[in-house]
């Protein structure tokens, strides 16, 4: 059972167990110091708080939707891996490969991935090459970190 009142200087509704009633408190909102009121049949609450959300009042009916037709797929496939022309007509592309997408268990890769990427476009086809810095969050410790890669434009 709990008692519901309001803080006298800055509203805000607060609860309370019934067993601290006469006790004082702090307001968390405004630190003003308030005694918890008895309990009446005007500020009791004796449901659980889950009852009273609103997720628990919300009625939600779902419908799965059906069609006779074929139906456009939400999710697009992957573009297709990245293919090197023979021989015919070749068009510029870009390549970017990051540093971080390189490192397999503390093993940084990088330098192979770029080599093998090089030695699969050949000589002739590589247009240009230049490093690139980015920053990007890890996800682990929210921290900026800042890495580096590089961008390869090639006919293919």
């Amino acid at each position: 059972m709990d008692v519901i009142f309001s803080c006298t200087k800055c509203m805000q509704e607060l609860v309370v167990e019934a067993s601290g009633s006469g006790s004082e408190i702090e307001c968390p909102s405004c630190k003003t110091s308030l005694i918890v009121p008895e309990v009446d049949a005007a500020n009791v609450h004796t449901s659980a708080p889950i009852e009273s959300s609103a997720a628990a009042k919300e009625d939600v009916h779902y419908s799965v939707p059906q069609s006779n037709k074929p139906v456009e797929p939400l999710i697009k496939s992957a573009l297709p891996t990245l293919e090197f022309a023979k021989d015919g007509e070749k068009t510029l592309r870009i390549k970017t490969i990051r540093r971080t997408d390189c490192v397999e268990v503390d093993r940084d890769r990088f330098d192979e991935r770029v080599s093998e990427f090089l030695q699969a476009v050949g000589e002739k086809n590589i247009v240009s090459i230049n490093a690139v810095n980015y920053s990007h969050e890890d996800m682990k410790s929210k921290a900026m970190i800042t890495d580096y890669g590089v961008l390869i434009v090639f006919k293919g």
